[in-house]
């Protein structure tokens, strides 16, 4: 890929996975003579995360205190404006996310001039083993059937976190980016302002280690406010605020 890329990680208390994360792209650009460039956002780490950043030399940005998910991809999109990067791609830093499949969600901005494109592990259910649990599917099928009636496009996962964008809504991300729900309203933003998002199926991984703080009762709590956030939000950005 002739694009300049980068791989964005955003990291809370990741001190079990980070580094695996980190040497399985060093080892992808290795093998497969790549150049995918990536900076870890350390977040407010109140474990061993930023110590283990540190020693291993891997690069970073440290945020004193921690902003969220919303706040520490943000910072990224701003280091990726900054540093002139073509293409920036979101990966989490637990593992869940696969090295193979950035090359995947990046092809559709390079050759289709798709603005957004967000990797999906229920587009094909094939492509993937692990679908997370009962309640964060249902979550995600009432959010992507509410940014359905309002954007009139489908998102089979609004809430996908491994997604890449070009240039220009990196400009867009870098200056205002949501904090509170980031991936279902960032994905709203886009299309509330004509801009193209695609799918493409990817498979995933249950985190490398650790523990998720998510569970039935937080994804319900999650589903209620970030439904409230999109209605709102599709308003907003149809008023230009």
């Amino acid at each position: 890929m002739n694009k300049k890329i980068l791989i964005i990680i955003p990291a809370y208390n990741e001190e079990e996975n980070i580094l695996q994360v980190c040497n399985n792209i060093e080892e992808y650009n290795k093998v497969n003579k790549q150049k995918f460039d990536y900076i870890v956002i350390n977040d407010g780490s109140k474990d061993n995360t930023l110590k283990i950043l540190e020693e291993n030399k891997i690069n970073h940005i440290n945020l004193v205190h921690n902003l969220g998910i919303g706040g520490a991809v943000q910072t990224g999109y701003k280091y990726a404006y900054e540093n002139g990067y073509d293409i920036a791609v979101q990966f989490d830093g637990d593992g869940q996310h696969d090295i193979n499949y950035v090359e995947t969600i990046c092809t559709p901005v390079i050759e289709k001039n798709v603005n957004m494109c967000i990797g999906t592990r229920y587009l094909d259910k094939n492509s993937s083993q692990f679908q997370s649990t009962f309640a964060r599917r249902l979550g995600k099928n009432i959010i992507s059937f509410l940014i359905k009636i309002l954007c009139k496009k489908k998102i089979t996962d609004p809430t996908s976190g491994f997604r890449a964008i070009d240039r220009e809504i990196i400009e867009i991300f870098a200056k205002d980016y949501p904090i509170e729900y980031p991936e279902p309203e960032s994905a709203v933003k886009v299309l509330i302002n004509g801009y193209k998002v695609e799918e493409v199926p990817v498979s995933m991984n249950e985190r490398i280690g650790g523990k998720s703080f998510v569970n039935p009762w937080t994804s319900i709590d999650y589903m209620i406010k970030v439904n409230l956030a999109v209605i709102i939000d599709s308003i907003n950005f149809r008023k230009g605020k």
